[in-house]
């Protein structure tokens, strides 16, 4: 069986900082604000595992309201879901991202980016691709108030 999940995520700018993407420092001053440490790419392809595997979302796994998840390492909670999607017998094919952002550059943190979320989702780092755009100054966005993450993952398991 072939199944396909899609997550998104967004948050505002305004943390304190470091600005974490995929588990990788971008900026050190800059920061996203969220209950965790906001890292919209790994709370993206969260929601992609867990939607490819039917297992809820990722506010049913970490609700914001739970003081647990104050200042909570992504990557971690990305690392509980991969254990979840394993057991229930799904593994990754592919995992696509996009990052939305007019002044953020992912260009020079790309592998580094990939590497952390191939080792995660345990698959090698060519069935990981992570990408940018902007919105051409529209929106939130355009106007560098936050940024976004998209990721689509395609997943197997055995009929």
């Amino acid at each position: 069986m072939t199944s396909v999940g899609w997550g998104y995520d967004v948050h505002a700018f305004g943390g304190l900082g470091p600005l974490v993407l995929a588990g990788v420092i971008i900026d050190p001053d800059r920061g996203l604000a969220g209950t965790s440490d906001a890292d919209v790419v790994a709370h993206a392809v969260c929601d992609a595992l867990l939607g490819a595997a039917a297992l809820g979302d990722l506010g049913q796994l970490f609700p914001s309201s739970d003081p647990r998840w104050l200042g909570a390492d992504s990557m971690a909670l990305l690392g509980d879901v991969v254990t979840r999607f394993v057991g229930a017998g799904f593994g990754v094919l592919h995992l696509d991202v996009s990052v939305v952002a007019e002044r953020v550059r992912i260009a020079p943190h790309r592998t580094a980016m990939r590497e952390r979320l191939a080792a995660t989702v345990e698959v090698g780092i060519e069935r990981v691709s992570v990408k940018a755009t902007t919105t051409d100054g529209l929106g939130f966005v355009g106007r560098d108030e936050g940024l976004a993450a998209v990721a689509v993952v395609t997943a197997s398991r055995p009929a």
